[in-house]
């Protein structure tokens, strides 16, 4: 099918400046057992393409999932008419931004095939897992899921360049609600966050069936634990934390498009200005924030973006200080910054824009004792469960599922519904203590949103837990 295609677009591609095929095909199947009863089994499948156009300074594109000689004929002159609309109407001189792709293949190491496993199988493996987190009544509610996705694409440019990415997504969850019939409170599997690339094995990198009687037990001590307290006080966030902290309140403030307006409308702005890379104080000493699509077992790990840029690992911060945004080439030359290779679509039918990929928190040397024997009065915290930042991505509040706190240097009381809230341009600032390896964790999400019309793509977030001090934490309902 991709050698069709790939002689199909060379056939139709018009004489223009640029002319690329962006071919995405996505297949998906979700397994899930709610109180050990198997809802229906969804298997998706969605393919078709993209024809882009640069031609005298304009930028048209156009998608079709009709894919055959005249479908992708028409699409190629659907974006060639739009790319003459547009022409000295661009927020920038496009002509030289795209660059020709070269020929090369990125695949997802895989060790175990989804397809190779049994339907059967797998799904007596959810049952056994959704069957464990039902310890007693008090678990009123109770659920085990594996969400796998393949995605073929192809990238072709009418100049001769390809480049075929293979991906595999394997998002595991679990869950239990606990009621004493008052309060009805839930521990999850890190609400998706422990979804990687890879195969079957992914499960055992993750630890996926030694899970289930550690979240029913902490539903349960939930429900007999107090209120987290109020005050002002130190915080310890674990990796499965920090991942929402990242995406926020830095990946997010740092997209390039954001930054020059484009989501004004929709997502909101930032607080972040050009004039600030190179020279802003982001966090403290400690905060090294890395761009590294190139780990393989990360969610949002390729070789090029959706515009054909060779993805490399960059440092976003470093020693706390901001250095470059989170743009693609055509961001980059809007405005005349360096930036990486993080324009992405969510499908066929969507254009690429500035989307965080694997972004990372590098690891510190603290371990989690030390951490936290150097808190007098504090609380640790895990998994999101709740979030609200305001349109600028400064102020934030963001919710747990679970807390313990520590005094005096040692781990005590958990805690129900802790809660802290910040504000970027200060939180980052006091981060006292990086975790070490021992504490850092593959994570990420497969739901950031962002765009008009709306774009869901999957986000990598690796990081240890971290220490900050000074935070304004309370208790109940966020």
């Amino acid at each position: 099918m991709l050698e069709t295609i790939e002689r199909r677009f060379r056939e139709a591609a018009p004489a223009v400046e640029f002319c690329s095929l962006r071919y995405v095909r996505d297949r998906s199947q979700r397994l899930r057992v709610r109180q050990d009863v198997l809802e229906p089994v969804e298997t998706t499948e969605d393919a078709g393409a993209m024809v882009t156009v640069v031609d005298r300074g304009g930028l048209g594109y156009a998608a079709t999932s009709d894919l055959t000689a005249s479908g992708l004929r028409e699409a190629a002159a659907r974006a060639v008419e739009w790319a003459r609309r547009t022409a000295g109407r661009t927020v920038a001189d496009l002509s030289g931004v795209v660059r020709s792709l070269p020929v090369a293949e990125y695949r997802t190491p895989v060790r175990v095939r989804w397809e190779d496993v049994p339907l059967g199988a797998k799904l007596d493996l959810v049952r056994e897992e959704c069957r464990r987190l039902h310890t007693e009544e008090r678990i009123v509610d109770w659920f085990a899921s594996l969400w796998h996705t393949s995605s073929e694409n192809l990238h072709l440019t009418a100049d001769g360049g390809r480049v075929r990415q293979d991906l595999c997504f394997l998002v595991p969850n679990l869950g239990a609600t606990a009621h004493d019939g008052r309060e009805a409170l839930t521990r999850t599997l890190g609400a998706e966050a422990w979804g990687r690339q890879g195969g079957m094995e992914v499960l055992d990198a993750v630890g996926f069936r030694a899970q289930a009687p550690r979240i029913a037990a902490e539903a349960l001590e939930l429900l007999v634990a107090p209120d987290c307290p109020t005050g002002r006080m130190d915080l310890l966030l674990d990796a499965d934390q920090m991942v929402l902290q990242i995406h926020e309140s830095i990946g997010h403030p740092l997209e390039l498009d954001r930054i020059l307006g484009d989501e004004r409308n929709y997502a909101g702005t930032s607080f972040v200005t050009p004039d600030m890379f190179g020279r802003y104080r982001y966090g403290s000493d400690l905060l090294n924030i890395t761009f590294d699509p190139g780990r393989p077992e990360q969610l949002a790990s390729y070789a090029f973006d959706d515009e054909g840029q060779p993805a490399r690992r960059e440092f976003v911060i470093r020693d706390g200080i901001l250095l470059r945004p989170l743009g693609g080439a055509t961001s980059q030359a809007r405005a005349g910054l360096a930036g990486v290779a993080n324009a992405r679509a969510s499908s066929w039918n969507r254009p690429p824009i500035d989307r965080m990929a694997n972004l990372n928190l590098e690891p510190g040397r603290a371990s989690l004792e030390e951490m936290v024997r150097a808190v007098r009065r504090g609380v640790y915290m895990r998994t999101n469960c709740s979030w609200s930042i305001d349109d600028s991505r400064n102020k934030f509040q963001f919710g747990c599922e679970w807390g313990r706190l520590i005094e005096d240097g040692r781990l005590t009381t958990v805690v129900r519904k802790p809660n802290y809230r910040g504000v970027s341009a200060s939180f980052w600032r006091n981060l006292q203590m990086v975790g070490s390896a021992e504490t850092f964790r593959v994570l990420g999400t497969p739901y950031c949103g962002k765009g008009e019309p709306n774009q869901m793509v999957r986000v990598g977030h690796a990081t240890p837990a971290c220490l900050f001090t000074d935070v304004d934490v309370f208790g109940g309902a966020a």
